[in-house]
């Protein structure tokens, strides 16, 4: 429920600015790939100018994703070594808590009855 009421602070706000943003930049802009010749029209492209925008911040989202996912490889790298060796440790334990139970039953029938 908590998680419900955040979200909805935060992206109606968020939502609100990016219609106001969408609708104050409505008019038509052409962006020119060709940096030597920015006349020519097979490089470029016409559009709202939210529309680059928008493209600007989510290209800039998944590089920094990305960029983080790759600088935080080696903690998931390590995270997972621990694991299985966590889980090796565990089935050892279970072993020895096993072959323990054994040997207390084994001893327990083996003892004279008086």
């Amino acid at each position: 429920m908590f998680k419900k009421i955040i979200n909805i602070v935060v992206l109606v706000p968020v939502g609100v600015i990016l219609i106001v943003l969408s609708v104050a930049n409505r008019q038509s802009v052409t962006m020119a790939l060709n940096p030597f010749r920015p006349e020519d029209s097979v490089l470029a492209v016409s559009a709202p100018f939210f529309v680059f925008l928008f493209l600007a911040v989510i290209v800039g989202m998944v590089l920094g994703a990305a960029a983080t996912w790759f600088s935080q490889g080696k903690h998931r790298r390590r995270a997972r070594t621990e694991a299985s060796e966590a889980l090796k440790w565990h089935r050892e334990a279970e072993k020895h808590r096993s072959q323990a139970e054994k040997l207390a039953t084994q001893a327990t029938l083996a003892a004279p009855q008086n």
